[in-house]
């Protein structure tokens, strides 16, 4: 196979000034097709993200017997982008192919339950490393025929699933306790999640994500009980159709506002919501405690630069953050401590080994711990950085070709995934 040409990185020593409109969220918009594809009617997903992870969903979806389509709504009979989603009873037989998206392989299977035939269930090399027996074994407790503990594996649908309580250990990720939420309206006695972690006692990482669930089954007219920790109830009920508008993704929008904190520029983001469950608003603090200043205001959020010092923040709600966050970090004028981030080892890569690695051949100074990186700044060097097909890995690279000259990522279309 042969590979891609890398790609350098820009490198500017003037300050970057830019309007950037982002996509829409991935996390939204994949939460919203799978809700409209199990709804009571059709239900329209208005400017979603169009990124290899959102059309595996759709793609994953349609296989079961939704149907989604762009919308013709202006009157020369052109799209706006947004998607109808029309749906229909799960059936198989049916081909799932989940990429390297944790939101597809960890969220589809449990409506794959509710399906009449086999589907089957594969993806991409490292997808068939990532962890997956939480919630297929979890589906096993509710009452679902599973052959197989990670991908690939076959759901045998019986065409309905009992349902009821379940306890799992979702410490390595929200998506275990979201992917089971999701579905758990359409089960004959809902859903009940127990968290426990027996070994380390462990929270569950990137809780708004879960946050984002229960506010957007609430939306769809589902009834969610959280009131105690660690334990989460749908009743079983109806998935009411309905609108969804998909905000600018905010964890995206990342590299382009660390951008006007490495070049001291001004970069403004516009759409920037006011109030949202996105996890990645916690940008906002953290990068004006590295120095930047922050304004939210009606033309969206602006970062302007400022020198960058190092920060101790704990990334446990905002994993995702990480990468360009290390990047930062990498070249700020004191050292940081990046902690709360062990369940990121079980990501598209390892991201701790592989932002330790990459920093290092640099000649970065980083000290790798179980769930934590401490990054002392030291003059970089031109290299080759590796993104390990990791949509995240490859902006930070990038980031750091910004303020580095001679930076190459070896393989930028992993920005796919996302962008």
């Amino acid at each position: 196979m042969t590979q891609p040409p890398t790609w350098p990185a820009p490198t500017t020593v003037e300050p970057v000034h830019a309007v950037v409109p982002v996509p829409g969220s991935k996390s939204i918009t994949n939460r919203a097709l799978l809700l409209a594809a199990l709804a009571d009617g059709p239900s329209l997903v208005r400017a979603p993200l169009r990124s290899r992870d959102t059309r595996l969903m759709a793609d994953a979806l349609s296989a079961l017997g939704a149907g989604i389509a762009e919308r013709d709504d202006n009157a020369d009979g052109t799209s706006d982008g947004d998607w109808l989603v029309t749906p229909a009873k799960p059936a198989g037989p049916a081909e799932i192919d989940c990429g390297l998206a944790g939101t597809v392989m960890r969220f589809v299977p449990p409506a794959a339950a509710l399906a009449d035939g086999e589907i089957r269930f594969d993806g991409d090399p490292r997808a068939r490393e990532r962890p997956m027996t939480t919630v297929l074994n979890a589906l096993r407790g509710l009452g679902a025929e599973i052959t197989g503990d990670r991908l690939p594996f076959t759901v045998h649908g019986a065409g309905e699933l009992a349902g009821g309580p379940v306890t799992i250990d979702a410490s390595a990720s929200s998506q275990f306790v979201s992917g089971l939420l999701l579905s758990g309206a359409r089960y004959r006695r809902g859903v009940t999640v127990h968290h426990r972690d027996d070994t380390a006692g462990q929270p569950v990482p990137s809780q708004p994500h879960i946050e984002m669930t229960v506010a957007m089954l609430r939306e769809a007219g589902v009834e969610v009980d959280d009131s105690a920790a660690n334990v989460w109830r749908v009743a079983p009920g109806v998935i009411r159709a309905r609108d969804w508008s998909v905000e600018p993704d905010l964890s995206n929008a990342t590299p382009f506002l660390a951008a006007a904190a490495v070049t001291g520029g001004t970069v403004t983001v516009p759409g920037w919501p006011a109030a949202t469950t996105q996890a990645g608003d916690a940008i906002r603090g953290i990068l004006a405690s590295m120095g930047a200043t922050v304004v939210l205001d009606d033309r969206g959020l602006t970062v302007i630069g400022g020198p960058l010092t190092g920060v101790d923040v704990d990334l446990h709600d905002v994993g995702e953050l990480t990468p360009v966050l290390a990047a930062l970090a990498a070249l700020a004028s004191t050292p940081s401590h990046l902690t709360g981030i062990a369940h990121l080892r079980g990501h598209e890569t390892d991201r701790l080994a592989a932002l330790a690695t990459e920093i290092k051949r640099l000649g970065g100074d980083v000290v790798e711990e179980a769930g934590a990186l401490t990054i002392h700044p030291r003059p970089l060097h031109a290299g080759v950085w590796h993104s390990y097909a990791d949509h995240r890995m490859a902006t930070a690279g990038a980031v750091l070709g910004l303020a580095v000259d001679g930076v190459e990522i070896d393989d930028l279309s992993a920005t796919t995934k996302t962008m």
